[in-house]
């Protein structure tokens, strides 16, 4: 049986949330909590869809000696665990979060070295999953060993699925899966302004420019790109339309995670057939929903639905 969405994630980690008063290079801190969770961008997005009540199946790679946080977390969500181990241990990322402003300062340890045997593994357990036109979130960056093409290829094998491609990756992996050079193009895409900037080769001023950045994807093949703005919102881009959706107001804990739920609220519009403005508010509101939670969950859908409901929708001409 195929699960509603297959998330795809080659390095995933355990982020360790560490919340401080005011953050200060080179001082000593007191922290106010500490929260661990299971991490990485496709580990997020699964557990926002869990949470939404999507069947989900999450494919991906993590460390045989510290897998007992992943393995429970993917049991309390009802998430089919089809990831791979590997020997060694899954990666710790370090999150510090300022109260006081908001802001949260990242530090990524280095992952799991692979090798090409052990992609295909993850590739085979991730196939047994999808149907057509599964939407499958490949997501993330990419572990040592994994070459820059990696997600490209595997775009070019899901076309031949059948399934939606949804791809929220940065730097080279992402120019690799959007050149020229790439066989087949991704179903939709996810870059924030400056992912975008550094794919098009050229500062993007304004929404004008950024919009034009994204019908250019979207003349190429991507069917819908979504731009995150961070707290101007988010612009969302396909054939027909293109419209901004900007945040309804809210408090703030942590801005981690919130691109991956917007990812989230994409593929759940993805799941309904939902028209655009359909899909740009629950993006919208999934990511909105996230800024007062830590690890990757959601929170009641009736709040979500609610905060779908008050997103300022326009369209742009």
């Amino acid at each position: 049986m195929t699960a509603d969405v297959v998330t795809v994630t080659l390095n995933p980690a355990i982020d360790l949330t560490v919340a401080v008063d005011h953050l200060v290079v080179g001082a000593v801190h007191r922290a106010r909590s500490a929260l661990s969770n299971c991490g990485g961008k496709g580990i997020n997005v699964a557990g926002c869809l869990a949470d939404w009540g999507v069947s989900v199946a999450a494919a991906g790679l993590l460390g045989r000696f510290n897998d007992d946080a992943f393995a429970e977390f993917f049991a309390a969500k009802g998430i089919a665990d089809v990831c791979v181990r590997a020997p060694g241990e899954t990666r710790t990322n370090i999150k510090i979060a300022e109260l006081a402003g908001g802001s949260t300062t990242d530090v990524n340890l280095p992952g799991l070295a692979v090798d090409a045997g052990k992609i295909d593994a993850v590739w085979a357990s991730a196939l047994r999953e999808i149907g057509d036109r599964t939407p499958v979130v490949l997501a993330g960056s990419l572990p040592s060993g994994a070459p820059d093409d990696t997600w490209a290829t595997m775009i070019a094998d899901l076309a031949d699925e059948g399934a939606r491609i949804v791809l929220d990756t940065s730097g080279a992996p992402l120019s690799a899966a959007l050149g020229a050079q790439a066989t087949r193009l991704p179903y939709a895409v996810k870059p924030n302004r400056s992912e975008l900037e550094v794919l098009v080769g050229r500062p993007l001023a304004g929404t004008t420019d950024v919009v034009a950045a994204a019908r250019d994807l979207v003349a190429r093949g991507v069917a819908l790109v979504v731009v995150s703005l961070g707290g101007e919102g988010a612009l969302f881009v396909d054939a027909a339309e293109a419209l901004s959706a900007r945040l309804p107001e809210k408090t703030v804990l942590s801005t981690v995670g919130a691109g991956d739920a917007m990812v989230a609220g994409m593929v759940a519009a993805l799941i309904e057939e939902a028209s655009l403005d359909r899909l740009a508010r629950l993006s919208v509101a999934f990511a909105t929903a996230k800024l007062d939670r830590i690890g990757p969950h959601l929170g009641p859908k009736a709040t979500v639905e609610d905060l779908a409901a008050r997103v300022d929708v326009r369209r742009i001409d």
